[in-house]
């Protein structure tokens, strides 16, 4: 009897592992819930994602009102609404306040809190010309840079393909780090180095064996694996250089293969778009590099702005369910920063060109909820010079509300811009909001302590 209770007892004792043991015989069936970590993959996405490649979670962008606020004019039909009677700078919501200048996916809030304090307590000592400076984004011109550095306090430079014709990687990093030395306020510098048909740096084998494939090359030989490889090969060779931004990635959503812009894109539809631009953000991000989604609110099949003037007259439904959800799933990654495109955009603004339209920076500001750094793309391109005199694009793309201008005539916009703020024009407090954004930039990528 005792024999038969010790053995009951043992079998009692033995039952959960021989569940468990049965559990791995009769495994739950495919496609059950079992209330565990799994996840399912939504099968119209791209599946060839590394497993620590996070993808995005594209949601559902809400609807602005249907009034569009549209950009207010003057006699001369020429000025955009100043801001006079505000502190926050345009559209309300860019207040570098809300997320210390940053987008709340890419720092803590400790250190977006940080970071505001520093670059206010570093605005505090600043002069209205250093300032106007930290703004622009330039064209580097070599005969005058050290000149041009005294002359206007600049935010930063940016180098083209011609830059590094005949250098090395030695004779380049001696110059850019001369030109740090030189600048009282830490530099951008900055490259478009997109890969395939726009490649600054790896065009010259003095810097690379081969130039840096293109965004759909790169996807068809190894996925999105080859793309974050490539991402943190071209940070570190920037790095090295010297260089702390990549104007890049590309987030245009392009199709068609006779698209102006399709062979600098991903070249796949809208979700496919951007997983990729998400991706490339938080490699980027890792490696420590300043990044750019480009060119806001989306190319489409537009024709090339440097050359001329392009009217997209796409509904704006189309943007919500399209173009935007790269630039979202970028700023949901960490961009840094934003390019505005030089495109006229009938369904958000039909006078301005996006990058002078205080209609699209809302939008941007309000319904993506972007508060990085907002820049336009070079003003002294074809497409502003029909809308705009030699010395007004600087002030026009403020008041619509951009924080860096990129601009070759830069020796010409910089006057005019102080001018309009000394008018009255410009307040200085709209100069700041701006300045805050590009300072905490700056102490962000560790480049201003």
């Amino acid at each position: 009897m005792k024999s038969n209770k010790l053995a009951f007892l043992i079998i009692l004792l033995l039952l959960p592992v021989l569940l468990t043991g049965c559990s791995k015989i009769f495994p739950t069936p495919f496609g059950s819930n079992t209330g565990g970590n799994e996840s399912s993959e939504d099968p119209s996405d791209i599946t060839d994602a590394p497993a620590d490649t996070p993808v995005p979670t594209i949601t559902e962008i809400p609807s602005v009102a249907t009034e569009i606020p549209s950009a207010e004019t003057s006699g001369s039909g020429t000025t955009l609404p100043s801001d006079n009677d505000s502190t926050s700078g345009q559209g309300g919501s860019s207040d570098p306040d809300s997320s210390s200048g940053q987008n709340g996916s890419s720092v803590s809030d400790s250190s977006a809190d940080s970071y505001k304090a520093r670059a206010e307590e570093f605005l505090s000592h600043m002069t209205l010309e250093e300032k106007v400076g930290q703004m622009f984004f330039v064209r580097l011109r070599k005969d005058s840079a050290a000149a041009d550095l005294k002359d206007y306090r600049l935010g930063g430079y940016i180098l083209f393909g011609d830059d590094f014709k005949d250098e090395t990687k030695d004779s380049i990093k001696d110059l850019l780090s001369e030109y740090q030395d030189l600048s009282s306020i830490p530099l951008l510098i900055g490259v478009d180095e997109e890969g395939g048909s726009v490649n600054r740096v790896s065009k010259y084998s003095a810097f690379r064996s081969e130039p840096f494939k293109s965004p759909q090359d790169l996807y068809k030989a190894g996925g999105f694996e080859a793309i974050q490889t490539d991402t943190k090969e071209k940070a570190d060779l920037l790095l090295d250089l010297g260089i702390n931004v990549n104007l890049a990635p590309v987030s245009d959503v392009s199709t068609a293969a006779d698209d102006f812009i399709y062979n600098r894109a991903f070249g796949k539809d809208a979700k496919a778009t951007a997983n990729y631009v998400k991706t490339v953000i938080l490699a980027m991000n890792r490696a420590h590099i300043g990044s750019t989604l480009k060119h806001f609110p989306g190319y489409g099949n537009n024709v090339d702005t440097h050359t001329g003037v392009a009217t997209d007259n796409r509904e704006y439904d189309q943007f919500l369910k399209n173009d935007f959800l790269p630039f979202q799933a970028g700023i949901e990654a960490g961009a840094d920063s934003i390019l505005v495109s030089h495109n006229i955009v009938t369904s958000m603004d039909k006078k301005y060109p996006a990058s002078l339209s205080f209609a699209v920076h809302e939008i941007l500001r309000d319904t993506l909820k972007f508060e990085g750094v907002v820049m336009t793309d070079d003003l002294s391109m074809d497409a502003i010079k029909k809308y705009t005199s030699d010395n007004e694009a600087a002030v026009l793309a403020i008041e619509a509300g951009n924080d860096l201008l990129i601009a070759t005539d830069f020796d010409t916009q910089i006057p005019a811009v102080l001018k309009a703020v000394k008018s009255g024009t410009i307040t200085e407090d709209r100069l700041n909001d701006s300045v805050i954004r590009i300072l905490i930039w700056k102490l962000k990528l560790g480049i201003l302590q």
